[in-house]
């Protein structure tokens, strides 16, 4: 497994930082020129931000996949990237104005379109839901509509990065992996990995950086430490330092 540290600053992908990163593709949407990746990365869609703002995806999948392509050839170095899954959240939700199903079923049918469109990307499928038997109805889809979990070799888990330390997100997580998924838990911050690092092959988490908002800056030029890179290393290498011993590859990255 790796540890990647998520990032709102795409020009690290190109810096020889030894550890690889998460970065957003709202984040690098319209941007005519990339770096190179020294090292492998992930993509996260921005999903949980487009529903927000939007209540629904105003990127086609055509579009994203297109993207997704670029990033592949012009970034390089790209570990697999998230699809346009609809996340279910109660506010999101109350946004869209949609059901937990009607998001299960926008976010199965965009995998779907996705490796049609591009069987030569790493998009990785993500289950949603809020219950145990929300996360197995929608794994049930895939299952329905010919997609082998178990075979792929990481499916996401979605909407439940507010709640990732409860005992409800544990038995999401212990359930799934006895189906034999290999899981990457969005959201997961070190409160959560405490209770089940070792089910999980990995996670994403963006606090080092909310973190760093109420800490004043290392520099002059620094209001505060929400984008230094210095304290993003240092919040990397903590993180690390206290994943249990019993699962190192757990993996940390950003949404």
């Amino acid at each position: 497994m790796k540890l990647y540290l998520g990032t709102h600053q795409p020009s690290w992908l190109g810096r020889n930082l030894g550890i690889p990163l998460l970065v957003s593709h709202r984040r690098l949407i319209g941007r005519r020129t990339f770096p190179r990746a020294t090292h492998p990365w992930a993509l996260d869609s921005g999903g949980f931000t487009e529903l927000s703002l939007h209540g629904h995806w105003q990127t086609d999948a055509a579009t994203y996949a297109r993207a997704v392509r670029r990033y592949a050839t012009e970034i390089g170095n790209l570990d697999w990237a998230a699809p346009q899954d609809w996340m279910c959240e109660p506010h999101v939700r109350a946004r869209t104005g949609l059901t937990v199903r009607a998001h299960q079923h926008h976010t199965v049918t965009n995998y779907r379109q996705l490796r049609d469109l591009a069987p030569e990307l790493p998009i990785i499928p993500v289950l949603q839901g809020q219950t145990v038997v929300d996360y197995h109805r929608c794994a049930d889809l895939y299952e329905h509509h010919g997609i082998d979990l178990a075979a792929l070799p990481l499916v996401g888990v979605g909407s439940v990065c507010r709640r990732q330390h409860t005992r409800e997100v544990e038995q999401i997580m212990r359930s799934l992996t006895a189906r034999g998924y290999r899981l990457h838990g969005f959201g997961i911050k070190l409160t959560g990995l405490a209770r089940y690092a070792d089910t999980i092959t990995s996670s994403d988490s963006l606090s080092w950086s909310f973190t760093g908002r109420y800490q004043p800056g290392c520099t002059p030029t620094h209001q505060s430490e929400a984008n230094c890179l210095r304290f993003a290393l240092n919040w990397h290498k903590r993180a690390t330092q206290t994943l249990p011993p019993h699962h190192p590859e757990t993996l940390a990255s950003a949404a």
